[in-house]
């Protein structure tokens, strides 16, 4: 198929990919949000006209000078500072209703302190991690069978090249969004990349498993690239729909869906985008590397 015999060009634009996002946090890093820093977030909304954001900012400062100010809808704002007790609470509420100038309800309010945000990064990487190793246990046991023309822990490193390809994409992307838009991230960003992982692997053994079969039936006279081209050519329909379904369904709660879930959702969607990729355009085609490589050692 067209897919493995173009693969360099593929492997070319992923390492685009991976030189600029490498880029990216070498240069700005991830904006942590009071998940893992502790902190304090605060949602209004403005019952009448909403003030304007610098004005909103101006009367914080006096409390937090390093406190931020988003806008939430049409008719709030998402204020994120240091933690804060409950008298600089209402000091802060005070603040934001301008001296009660403005009629404001609290939405939401949420105070973490740095020891627990500190230990909801540990466990965050560690999720991450656990569920890398995980993966590729089970690929390589699941292809224990395998043998020829490649080993079946050779498929497991190769989900693990797919699975950083994949992961490391949006995280760049919220590199630079963190840079530019404020955007931060937090444990519900986190649960996204276990989301990513899950389903990209999922997409990457379909197609494994398709070149598992067609090796034990029908192979014969047939060379390892070509097995591998049919089996993509196979997968290849379903693996496209079924992403195309699932982002549809992102790109709906992106668009419609509150803003709690709105970062949530464009993590997904640039994650299962470059999962999809990579099973069809990366994984398979470095099993055909691979081999050629052990031929020629």
């Amino acid at each position: 198929m067209w897919v493995v015999k173009n693969r360099k060009l593929f492997y070319g634009f992923s390492i685009i990919l991976i030189i600029a996002s490498a880029i990216s946090l070498s240069l700005w890093g991830l904006k942590p949000g009071i998940d893992f820093t502790g902190g304090t977030l605060i949602e209004v909304e403005y019952l009448v006209e909403r003030p304007e954001q610098e004005e909103v900012a101006s009367r914080l400062a006096s409390i937090d000078p390093a406190a931020s100010v988003r806008p939430a809808g049409t008719d709030g704002y998402i204020v994120r500072m240091k933690e804060i007790s409950q008298e600089e609470k209402s000091a802060v509420l005070v603040a934001l209703s301008l001296g009660e100038a403005s009629t404001m309800i609290e939405k939401n309010f949420a105070s973490i302190g740095p020891v627990l945000g500190a230990e909801a990064l540990r466990k965050s990487i560690f999720s991450i991690v656990f569920v890398i190793l995980s993966i590729v246990l089970y690929i390589t046991f699941v292809f224990r069978k395998v043998s020829e023309p490649v080993s079946s822990w050779k498929y497991g490193l190769t989900a693990i090249v797919a699975l950083a390809h994949d992961i490391i994409i949006p995280i760049a992307v919220f590199s630079v969004l963190g840079h530019f838009a404020g955007y931060e991230v937090d444990t519900l960003f986190v649960t996204a990349l276990l989301v990513i992982l899950g389903f990209s692997v999922h997409d990457t053994i379909v197609v494994f498993d398709r070149v598992r079969e067609n090796l034990r039936h029908g192979s014969s006279g047939k060379s390892f690239e070509t097995v591998v081209g049919e089996s993509v050519g196979q997968t290849f329909a379903r693996s496209i729909n079924t992403s195309l379904t699932t982002l549809l369904a992102l790109v709906i709660l992106y668009f419609f869906g509150g803003e709690a879930t709105q970062h949530f959702a464009l993590a997904l969607i640039i994650g299962i985008a470059a999962g999809t990729y990579s099973s069809v355009f990366i994984g398979s085609p470095l099993l055909v590397t691979i081999e050629k490589w052990g031929r020629k050692s």
